[in-house]
């Protein structure tokens, strides 16, 4: 009665729409609580009926155990399993923005947690070198992660689970499975009412948000909308989009089409234990799709606040168009303010920014809150460094690679002692630190064209050491962007 009451809405909970009848204006709907049936006349009508959740077909499904979380009914279930600790082992079903967040909470219920994706990562939205540090986070948690692997069946005894069976055979015994695999916009009634239904399976609005019938609007979850960089359809399922969505429908469908959807760069953000993950835009991956041939990224890891003020590490990959330096994508991770970086990058995207642009960004600027160049901006300094030509970065991934085909490019860590002692990667590396450098010529390879990489915790005294080679005549000289804390692979120490 409270919104009868207060908003003069009549709100019909528990109740469904079974028909819409567009000649006549009218949905017909059913109480599911008391099986009362009726319809109502509209003017105009707004559809916001959300998604549904898939699941992997296979068999088992029936069994006892296996849970979305979807409804409240789901966060109920999940919740009375945490409060009566009966539960020992759980595996969660994908590896998205959903399935990370369940594993951390049945984690840190006391619950044996692995999860199981069947793509190559976690985190899809993330580039692989950044989603396997996130990888190796929730390792470090005490959650198994088990990826390029899917579900073949479920197993059980007596009506409830008991296992699940992998697609390589492999056998897990577990009490419950969390099936996180994605949701699909929840297009039923839309179709059997006759509204236009995109190629992405959504149903199709235009910018006002208005349907192929000019009275019925549609938002949220079972919708398409526009990628504000690509210009293509996108399904783009956050809750955020569906509150601007419902906005935008609500008052077009009040006064006649007076405000736009624009369409989404689709930022997003999850918490990972004590990490954050974030993105906006485009991924490297994701711009080569679309067609963006000429790009160019970098990476920076670099605290969000002074190491006086507890700053804590911060990994970002920035993807931009190489010939216009206009800022195509960003992901970040890491303990720090992930949050932060991802809206100043989200807004320099949907301002059409370049990097030229940013590198000077008046941000405010205190010790607890920010470096005094902060990270957002050093991100644009390294690529601005690289698109001069000043930066021949290389990346984690392409390092590791030229150790495995022996290619043996000579390897520089450029940090003290007292830190090689207590972290290094061992893959061939020499250890030179950067205030002897200029003292130790020769022990670089006397080609002047040989390939060296340089690095050191972060690749800032990697940069450096770069710089007083190429002064000292070497040509050939690469950093290895984003140092140790971007290195995805294991460490000898």
């Amino acid at each position: 009665m409270f919104y009868l009451n207060a908003k003069d809405i009549d709100a019909r909970v528990n109740t469904e729409v079974t028909a819409i009848d567009r000649k006549n204006h009218s949905v017909s709907f059913k109480n599911i609580a008391t099986g009362e049936t009726g319809s109502l006349a509209y003017d105009k009508l707004v559809i916001a009926i959300g998604s549904v959740s898939q699941m992997p077909p296979v068999p088992g499904l029936e069994l006892e155990g296996i849970t979305t979380l979807k409804s409240m009914q789901d966060a109920d279930f999940l919740r009375k399993v945490r409060d009566e600790g009966k539960i020992k082992k759980a595996v969660v079903i994908g590896g998205g923005l959903i399935g990370i967040e369940i594993c951390e909470a049945l984690q840190l219920a006391g619950i044996e947690i692995t999860v199981i994706e069947l793509l190559p990562q976690l985190l899809i939205f993330l580039d692989w070198e950044l989603a396997k540090l996130v990888e190796n986070h929730v390792k470090s948690k005490g959650a198994n992660v088990i990826t390029d692997n899917g579900i073949a069946e479920f197993l059980g005894k007596n009506g409830k689970l008991t296992a699940v069976k992998l697609q390589n055979g492999t056998e897990l015994s577990c009490e419950l499975a969390v099936v996180a695999i994605g949701v699909r916009p929840n297009v039923t009634l839309a179709k059997d009412t006759g509204l236009k239904i995109g190629n992405l399976g959504g149903i199709d609005v235009n910018e006002y948000m208005q349907t192929s019938d000019p009275d019925i609007y549609a938002v949220g979850d079972c919708v398409e909308t526009v990628n504000r960089i690509t210009g293509k359809k996108v399904l783009a399922p956050y809750g955020d989009l569906a509150n601007l969505q419902g906005r935008v429908a609500g008052e077009n469908a009040a006064s006649e089409n007076c405000v736009k959807f624009t369409g989404t760069i689709q930022t997003g953000i999850c918490k990972v234990f004590d990490y954050s993950a974030g993105s906006t835009g485009l991924s490297e991956k994701t711009a080569k799709k679309w067609g963006y041939s000429d790009i160019i990224t970098v990476i920076n890891a670099s605290p969000d606040k002074p190491g006086f003020m507890q700053g804590k590490l911060l990994v970002t990959k920035l993807i931009a168009d190489k010939k216009t330096g206009k800022v195509l994508g960003a992901q970040c991770i890491g303990p720090g303010n992930v949050s932060k970086q991802i809206a100043q990058w989200a807004m320099t995207i949907q301002g059409n920014l370049t990097v030229e642009d940013i590198i000077n960004a008046d941000l405010p600027y205190a010790p607890p809150f920010s470096l005094a160049i902060d990270h957002f901006i050093a991100t644009a300094h390294i690529m601005q460094n690289k698109m001069k030509g000043r930066l021949k970065g290389i990346s984690c991934s392409e390092v590791k690679q030229k150790v495995l085909n022996q290619e043996k490019p000579f390897l520089i860590d450029v940090r003290g002692p007292d830190e090689f002692e207590e972290m290094r990667l061992g893959i061939g590396e020499t250890l030179i630190p950067l205030g002897a450098l200029r003292k130790r010529l020769k022990e670089i390879p006397e080609d002047k064209n040989k390939e060296i990489t340089c690095y050191c915790k972060i690749s800032l005294r990697g940069y450096e050491a770069a710089l007083a080679l190429e002064g000292n005549g070497w040509k050939n000289v690469k950093v290895m962007e984003g140092g140790i804390m971007a290195w995805p692979y294991p460490r000898e120490k």
